[in-house]
């Protein structure tokens, strides 16, 4: 069985819009306190904060997106941005690297950690 890697920012982008449904559902469920209207208000303003939550992490992730290196990908041909040491493909969840060092590694997201590299930089500093 293949494993399905993902992009960064499409994962960003999907918290996102589960912000935006969640805001609108809290919302309606507010509407069905209209009896007590406290509790209504309370839920419109919880939902109105997961809205603009979500336009913070979209305005966020555009931000970083934009900062992104920009690589063919060798699978698909097709243009996709790359966050970190290790990505995935936007299209074809082919899995990318920047660094020379990794080419040829087993994908794995903790590369994108600076304690991952810390560590192994005192384990060859130990040696």
């Amino acid at each position: 069985m293949k494993l399905k890697y993902s992009n960064k920012i499409n994962k960003i982008r999907t918290v996102a819009l589960a912000l935006v449904f969640a805001g609108m559902i809290i919302m309606y469920i507010g509407l069905l306190f209209k009896s007590y209207e406290w509790v209504m208000v309370l839920f419109m303003f919880l939902g109105l904060i997961a809205i603009v939550l979500s336009t913070i992490i979209y305005f966020w992730i555009g931000m970083l997106s934009t900062k992104a290196v920009q690589v063919v990908c060798p699978e698909c041909g097709k243009p996709t941005k790359v966050l970190g040491r290790v990505d995935a493909c936007m299209f074809c969840q082919q899995p990318l690297t920047l660094d020379p060092n990794l080419e040829g590694e087993d994908f794995d997201e903790k590369y994108n950690s600076k304690k991952y590299w810390k560590e192994q930089q005192k384990k060859s500093n130990e040696q």
